[in-house]
């Protein structure tokens, strides 16, 4: 095998037996952090276990939460033996190099050549020692990264030394390391940070958030907190035990002393403070990093969870990715088939094709233009597309601010057809017709999707438990306009700060065994995060189900092939 090599991005050797699969991975929704089994149903490791194996993908996808749950595995002793990707690779990567230099559980990440894939991807095991990976007749030397030299400013290095505190530095030294495997030659300035680690789906978030509290870690920039675990204010009348509640609150209050917001949402382009075109900020959360490069044009890599803390905390980021005017221009074209007719339910079916027809490259999207979508369309959209697709942006022709520039005449040309759309929705449709649960607000809920689930249930009483989740900022104008009153009387429980993506029981009911959403996200997630069916509609098709406590089975007319 002469030429081949693997470049090192995290050092360590490891041993196992080879789990490879051609498609990315989302380790949140996608892995069970205590099991280490793959719970993502739609993914073809789907009930394989990670722990100790030599896992191999292209890339990761989906959610940035991916890095906790990778750390959390490396906590327990369940993470896999070493990773290896094909393309670059930020999330899980970086709760490796959290896992080494925090926690002294790190191990091997690896980067190799699309051939040199297809050759380790063929091994039923692999060895990787501190210079060579070893498989059956099959030796590839591992080569350190090409150095880059990363020009740091004084402010840079004074908190490199130890001037801000124990925090700063240690945040700082993680930037830097990431920035030199990112190929970035120097940092830039935010404006802004959100972080998303904030989720109590494991111990990891918690372990990570208090150690940088104790080191006196705080923010240097105006930062927004992710949904998180619970209702803050109310869990303690809703019959969460009190060891989860406690801990899901110590979670959150470690990130408000270090001077987070606490906004406890996952849609922050929803408060009144919204980036502004072309503002270098630092979000992790995907649907709110799609959503802002891709709508309001801003710019902010996918930043994984843990980095997202890091970077609010020096107020410096890895001058990489879509922060450079050539990384946010399209690298395909999506020639869309929409169908004229549609109701609001193409926009999470649209996003989530989108994102599998490109994983791992920013399109630009055609033939949506003349649907006209608003704000919400495109929120849903955006949500989708971050569940099935690693890419940081996406831009639709004649609708998002930098489409018109975004593309060339020699891209790649993949057509999404109408009969693509239907397959999509019935892969997302495969639950029963009698609905037990309807869930509105993965992302967050808008004031207008509140007053349009207000106006589609017509003053009738739901049957199905019915649960929307907004931030409290939605929910105060949902109070002020009389929304909120005509939900709660119609039976919809309103609930702020934490959403679908982390809503267990006994919030969830335990007795819904299939749900309905309009979220292509849920849609998506939902049945590896609850164990439940989970079913895509409009608004009008959960709130018929929330009324009737079904919905008919039937493709929507404007996807029939009649």
């Amino acid at each position: 095998m002469t030429g081949l090599q693997a470049r090192r991005i995290v050092s360590g050797t490891a041993e196992g037996p080879v789990l490879a699969s051609s498609t990315g991975l989302s380790f949140w929704g996608g892995v069970d952090p205590v099991s280490a089994s793959v719970i993502d149903t739609h993914h073809p490791l789907h009930g394989k276990c990670v722990a100790g194996a030599v896992l191999m993908m292209p890339t990761s996808r989906g959610s940035c939460s991916g890095s906790g749950v990778m750390l959390d595995l490396a906590l327990n002793g369940k993470a896999p033996a070493a990773l290896i990707f094909s393309e670059e690779e930020d999330i899980l990567t970086l709760g490796a190099l959290i896992a080494g230099k925090l926690f002294d559980c790190g191990f091997p990440v690896l980067r190799v050549s699309s051939d040199v894939f297809g050759e380790l991807a063929k091994q039923s095991s692999l060895k990787m020692e501190d210079d060579l990976i070893i498989g059956d007749g099959v030796e590839v030397p591992i080569t350190n990264p090409v150095a880059t030299a990363l020009e740091l400013t004084d402010e840079d290095r004074s908190i490199l030394d130890g001037r801000d505190g124990p925090a700063a530095t240690l945040a700082m030294e993680i930037i830097c390391t990431v920035a030199r495997q990112q190929g970035a030659t120097q940092l830039t300035d935010i404006k802004r940070g959100h972080i998303d680690g904030c989720i109590y789906a494991h111990p990891a978030n918690l372990i990570f958030a208090e150690k940088m509290d104790d080191l006196g870690a705080k923010v240097r920039v105006p930062t927004s907190i992710n949904a998180i675990s619970v209702d803050r204010m109310n869990w303690h009348s809703q019959g969460v035990p009190a060891d989860f509640g406690n801990a899901a609150s110590r979670l959150a209050d470690a990130y408000v002393r270090m001077g987070c917001q606490p906004t406890f949402t996952c849609a922050p382009y929803l408060l009144d403070d919204r980036p502004a075109l072309n503002e270098t900020i630092a979000w992790a959360e995907s649907n709110a990093v799609i959503y802002a490069n891709s709508v309001l044009g801003a710019r902010t890599p996918k930043h994984p969870d843990y980095l997202d803390l890091c970077i609010a905390v020096t107020g410096r980021a890895p001058l990489a990715g879509v922060y450079l005017d050539k990384e946010r221009q399209a690298k395909c074209v999506l020639e869309i088939e929409a169908p004229q007719s549609a109701n609001d339910a193409i926009w999470p079916l649209i996003g989530y094709l989108a994102g599998l027809k490109s994983p791992d490259r920013i399109p630009l999207l055609r033939g949506l233009k003349a649907l006209e979508p608003d704000e919400d369309d495109l929120k849903a959209l955006c949500a989708a597309f971050g569940t099935t697709s690693a890419a940081p942006m996406l831009h639709i022709d004649g609708v998002t601010p930098e489409s018109a520039e975004a593309g060339s005449d020699d891209l790649d040309i993949i057509p999404i057809s109408k009969t693509d759309l239907l397959n999509a929705w019935q892969q997302l449709n495969e639950g029963p017709q009698d609905v037990d649960l309807i869930a509105i607000g993965s992302p967050h809920a808008s004031l207008k999707e509140c007053r349009m689930l207000a106006a589609a249930l017509k003053g009738q009483k739901v049957t199905a438990a019915t649960i929307l989740t907004a931030g409290r900022n939605v929910i105060s104008l949902a109070q002020a306009d009389g929304t909120l009153a005509t939900l709660k009387d119609a039976g919809v429980q309103v609930i702020p700060d934490l959403c679908w993506c982390s809503i267990i029981e006994p919030i969830f009911p335990p007795d819904a065994r299939s749900v309905m959403t309009n979220s292509g996200k849920y849609a998506h997630y939902g049945p590896g995060l609850s164990g439940r069916s989970v079913r895509l509609g409009s608004m009008e098709d959960c709130a018929l189900g929330a009324v009737k406590g079904s919905a008919p089975m039937n493709v929507p007319a404007w996807l029939s092939p009649n």
